[in-house]
């Protein structure tokens, strides 16, 4: 049983009862129960390329997800202003790409940039076309390249609350039990296990596995079951974010294809596109600015088109529960753990619970056994994504507020995030530092931030022994006109999307 909806609780359900059989004679048997009295929170609407093997596997087509969520590609997340407090036009703007740089043909590209092979372009330029896609507002692909598939990886900006309708649709459809209905109280047994749920008008239900997706609110592994949150205050500072939906000038106006980070004061701002609007955010630490100055630089940031707009205001603790599988009961979503919308970790977290429920499902009643599995990966999981987005704030070099000044001192990263940037002091990040059964971000992530951070690895010792220069240089020449025809050959995003649904003219 999943108590909770929303976008964590309906692709859990939908996943699950897809992969574990729901609509089959010999298949589980998966009921989803939401209340009608809660919201989706649905904030940032962002994703990780993650989400189209997920989707597909659920059974939604992308095309619906375009048409019906107000989706737009996304081919990674734009950084402004996190290095020196600069803009754009001064070099203070970098993107974390989800291509990594092509070098399987030929040497390792990173080290021979460091070298100097590529000349005096930035690595996130001189790795990857999606720079160049970017900037042009430029799609993904082509539409003929059909659902899911394309030359650049990408995933998505979409309304959330429209993304959970169409989760729910499709879970359903794939065999899941729904019912409205409000959580009164949890029942647990002498060993601290659910023995039931009592809800308003269904009564007590009971099943063999539970799974929270309440959101903060946690009401089954934090509430009833006592399970501690592991806050990360002490390294993530931001605890507080402001939201408004921004209109378009114009119908036709182009679609960003990357999220947009800038770096304020106390905090950034997030700027996602969708096909009908902007969402457009404010994340900062309360304990550095408080929310009146905070709404004030949110409108500065959007502008004239802010007049009138409202404002919807969040708060949250930067953290996760060390033990999300208690006895039978799962966290998935908000109740598990929340850093902040930086990287659009929250709904790949959920993507990742999903499976590894699937996969250490305990068909023979083994519940112990996959708890203490499902326990090690997520908290390693955890571990390893809040210091990939520690290392952005720890490498700024911002000098003018006390919320930069603190956020650069070493004694607030985590042991771990220190030791690894010690790893590449004399040795750029390659897949050796990359467990693929906890990291979600790859060699390729840590390698854009990095150095898009201006991170220095000094190679001096190693160049004399780099023999593939000249190969070095052709691979980057031939990355340069790989740009070059992304800006000008691949379809604008927003045509793209018109495209892909079926509405070329507009």
């Amino acid at each position: 049983m999943i108590v909770g909806g929303g976008t964590a609780g309906w692709l859990t359900a939908a996943y699950l009862a897809r992969v574990l059989g729901a609509d089959l004679p010999g298949g589980l048997r998966i009921t989803l129960v939401e209340s009608e009295d809660i919201g989706i929170l649905g904030v940032g609407e962002g994703t990780f390329p993650t989400i189209r093997g997920t989707l597909a596997r659920i059974g939604v087509r992308e095309v619906d997800l375009l048409r019906r969520c107000n989706a737009v590609f996304k081919q990674g997340a734009r950084f402004i202003g996190w290095r020196h407090g600069g803009t754009s036009v001064d070099g203070d703007d970098y993107l974390h790409a989800f291509q990594a740089a092509d070098d399987s043909s030929g040497p390792e590209l990173l080290p021979y940039w460091l070298a100097g092979a590529a000349g005096n372009v930035s690595w996130d330029a001189a790795a990857t076309p999606q720079r160049a896609a970017v900037e042009a507002d430029r799609g993904p692909k082509l539409a003929s390249h059909g659902e899911y598939a394309g030359p650049l990886a990408y995933a998505y900006h979409f309304d959330a609350p429209a993304l959970a309708v169409l989760l729910r649709e499709q879970g359903i459809a794939n065999g899941v039990a729904h019912v409205v209905d409000t959580l009164r109280q949890v029942h647990c047994d002498e060993t601290g296990a659910i023995a039931g749920l009592d809800f308003e008008r269904s009564g007590r239900l009971t099943a063999d596995l539970y799974i929270d997706c309440t959101g903060f609110r946690a009401e089954l592994i934090g509430k009833a079951m006592g399970m501690p949150w592991h806050s990360c205050r002490d390294h993530l500072f931001c605890d507080s974010a402001l939201a408004m939906q921004v209109p378009y000038p114009a119908p036709d106006a182009p679609l960003a294809s990357a999220t947009v980070a800038t770096a304020k004061p106390a905090g950034w701002t997030w700027d996602i596109g969708l096909t009908n609007r902007r969402g457009v955010g404010h994340v900062y630490s309360s304990a550095h600015m408080d929310r009146d100055e905070a709404e004030r630089i949110l409108r500065a940031h959007v502008g004239p088109a802010a007049d009138k707009l409202d404002v919807r205001a969040f708060r949250f603790e930067a953290g996760y529960r060390q033990i999300n599988w208690h006895r039978n009961c799962v966290a998935i979503g908000l109740s598990s753990g929340f850093f902040e919308p930086l990287e659009a970790t929250g709904i790949v977290f959920s993507e990742v619970a999903a499976s590894l429920v699937t996969n250490l499902f305990p068909w023979g009643g083994d519940l112990e056994t996959s708890a203490r599995q499902f326990n090690a990966i997520m908290l390693r999981r955890y571990e390893r994504a809040r210091d990939f987005i520690k290392l952005h704030y720890l490498l700024s070099r911002r000098e003018d507020h006390a919320f930069w000044r603190d956020n650069r001192d070493a004694a607030t990263a985590p042991d771990s995030l220190l030791a690894q940037l010690e790893c590449w002091r004399h040795r750029p990040p390659n897949e050796l530092d990359i467990d693929p059964n906890v990291d979600i971000f790859g060699a390729a992530s840590w390698q854009y931030v990095l150095y898009g951070m201006g991170w220095q690895t000094d190679l001096a010792a190693r160049t004399g022994a780099m023999r593939l220069g000249d190969q070095a240089r052709t691979a980057f020449a031939t990355l340069r006109q790989h740009a070059a025809y992304a800006r000008t050959n691949l379809p604008s995003n927003r045509a793209l999307v018109n495209q892909m649904i079926g509405n070329p003219a507009r």
